[in-house]
């Protein structure tokens, strides 16, 4: 019965979390998380800036009850320009309950991190953690691996106490 009922949550989650509309729409959609990223910290502008690439994720469904679930479209560029597209999608295990979309984005900080990132199949481990945006977030990220990720809430109410790591998937633009 435990069994049973354990994989109804996790079937349901699933749901939740794909059936969020986590689609990036347009470059403009894009331009619009980061401009809220940027008047959200003065300080994001220069990570932007500098970095050799990022992807950003307008809409990430989450949505967790003991297993939990997460899911999002992006749009990826290197050295500012729109390159590809990206799926996120992250499966967490521990003392969780709720739901929430939030906004990513993952920086990469040479050529090296972005190329690793585009050959598909990329993860992070639950090793690698995420800065929330508040103002003077900035000035806490760092890269790990030529990778830094910084969070911004959108909406929902989450208690989490869980491990998890985040696959991504990525599909090239063609000119």
């Amino acid at each position: 019965m435990n069994r049973l009922l354990t994989m109804g949550v996790f079937c349901l989650i699933v749901l939740i979390a794909s059936a969020h509309p986590a689609v990036a729409q347009s470059d403009a959609e894009v331009q619009e998380v980061i401009k809220k990223f940027e008047e959200g910290d003065p300080g994001m502008q220069a990570w932007f800036k500098e970095a050799y690439g990022y992807v950003v994720f307008p809409s990430v469904g989450k949505a967790g009850f003991g297993i939990g679930g997460a899911r999002g479209k992006g749009l990826v560029y290197e050295q500012r320009k729109l390159v590809g597209k990206s799926t996120l999608t992250q499966v967490t295990i521990g003392l969780q309950f709720g739901g929430q979309a939030f906004s990513e984005v993952v920086f990469f900080k040479d050529k090296t991190a972005f190329d690793d990132f585009t050959r598909e199949n990329f993860e992070f481990g639950a090793q690698v953690s995420a800065v929330a945006l508040t103002t003077g977030a900035s000035a806490d990220l760092a890269y790990n691996g030529g990778v830094a990720i910084v969070t911004a809430t959108k909406g929902g109410l989450m208690y989490e106490a869980s491990v998890g790591g985040q696959k991504f998937d990525y599909e090239k633009i063609e000119d």
